[in-house]
């Protein structure tokens, strides 16, 4: 029989049967929509988290310590810096004196932590960053309007802020707020700047921060190097300045640019691949569901086979026909997936602020995994129409 015969049957065997065809392709749909939508909310996750810590630039050290404690026999006996107990305490004046090194342009010590802020009768809870003036230029900070911290506020412990976009809207509703005054845990501050991004961040100057969040010693700080060629150099320089303050080097941890860039990535893209095998899960049932009607679609065509067989179509034709019903039944349901899935992540951007990634891989692996599941879900169905007998078939009522 001629192979375009038996796919022009395989089609008419589908079409003959619309509602129960499509109730069948429901459980591809669904699975294909889903694989394309989460992998696609990943890959969009993914992208943001690395682009926003990129626009950082890449010659950026963040370092954090963990507070421990000493002998009094330790290394650290004579070190003025070592309380009563032996605790090692990191002044402002230590991590301020790497700048003299030739490969490091900006330091910044940070203290962070959560306050509430207040305007009016308005209240929120804000993330508060305590920081030097060379923070701004360490993360490239951009303003919408205003200015930033200056050495003159950290001096004189001055009770101004800058704002993030949303806490300004938060508390304010609108972003126009420079000069205006808002008070943080019952203190008054002037804001001076607003960020050019949406976030709830409060920005001070970071001796008011320590007063406030009752921070006593420097737990992190950030490093510029000169540029990103003396990023390791200027790396080396920060472990050996530590190094010789702590005496064991499992007290900090040192995470250039590109070592927070892999981190995210790998973190994010086990997150995506799991969330793809997730609803990859939703498919392999769909899969079930088309070899479930495909089954019954033998049974109900068992004299039919039989006739076929009987005027001559060989074992190949009966295969072919039920298998080509399987993958179109899975391609149609895959394809209704992937318009339904690009449908939906266009919904999650533009109303609910979602960054989605949709890639041609995402919807190639999507398609191809629809089409693999109708394989191999139609093929014992098939297998087994083929296997029929010719005077079994017939006889079958």
């Amino acid at each position: 029989m001629n192979p375009i015969e038996t796919i022009k049957m395989a089609f008419k065997a589908i079409w003959a049967n619309k509602v129960r065809s499509f109730l069948t392709m429901l459980g591809v749909i669904i699975g294909v929509m889903s694989v394309t939508v989460l992998m696609g909310i990943g890959q969009g996750t993914t992208s943001s988290v690395t682009d926003s810590i990129a626009s950082m630039g890449t010659n950026m050290l963040s370092v954090t310590i963990q507070t421990r404690r000493v002998g009094f026999g330790g290394p650290n006996r004579n070190n003025r810096s070592a309380g009563a107990r032996g605790t090692v305490i990191l002044k402002t004046e230590d991590v301020l004196s790497l700048k003299d090194n030739e490969y490091i342009q900006y330091v910044s010590p940070t203290v962070s932590g959560s306050l509430t802020a207040k305007a009016g009768s308005t209240n929120t809870t804000a993330s508060i960053m305590g920081v030097y003036p060379d923070y701004a230029s360490i993360v490239n900070t951009e303003l919408a309007s205003g200015r930033y911290i200056m050495d003159a506020d950290v001096s004189n412990r001055s009770a101004v802020c800058i704002v993030g976009q949303e806490l300004a809207m938060d508390l304010f509703g609108n972003t126009n707020v420079v000069g205006n005054t808002l008070h943080v845990d019952g203190r008054k501050f002037r804001i001076v700047g607003v960020l050019d991004t949406e976030n709830t961040q409060l920005i001070m100057p970071f001796t008011l921060a320590q007063r406030m969040l009752d921070s006593t010693s420097i737990t992190s700080f950030y490093v510029s190097a000169t540029d990103s060629t003396t990023v390791g150099r200027a790396e080396g320089a920060v472990s050996s300045f530590l190094y010789k303050k702590y005496q064991n080097d499992s007290t900090y941890s040192i995470m250039n640019q590109e070592q927070i860039l892999e981190t995210m990535e790998e973190m994010t893209g086990i997150l995506t691949t799991m969330l793809g095998g997730i609803a990859g899960i939703s498919l392999l049932v769909g899969g079930i569901g088309i070899m479930n009607i495909m089954l019954v679609s033998v049974t109900e065509r068992t004299r039919e086979i039989g006739i076929r067989k009987a005027i001559g179509a060989k074992r190949r034709n009966i295969l072919l026909q039920f298998l080509i019903e399987s993958v179109v039944l899975s391609g149609m349901g895959g394809v209704l997936g992937l318009l339904l899935g690009y449908v939906t992540m266009k919904v999650f951007e533009s109303y609910f602020g979602m960054e989605v990634a949709a890639t041609v891989e995402v919807a190639q692996l999507a398609l191809g995994f629809s089409m693999f599941v109708g394989i191999v879900f139609g093929l014992y169905p098939a297998n087994k129409a083929s296997k029929l007998k010719p005077i079994d078939a017939l006889h079958y009522s």
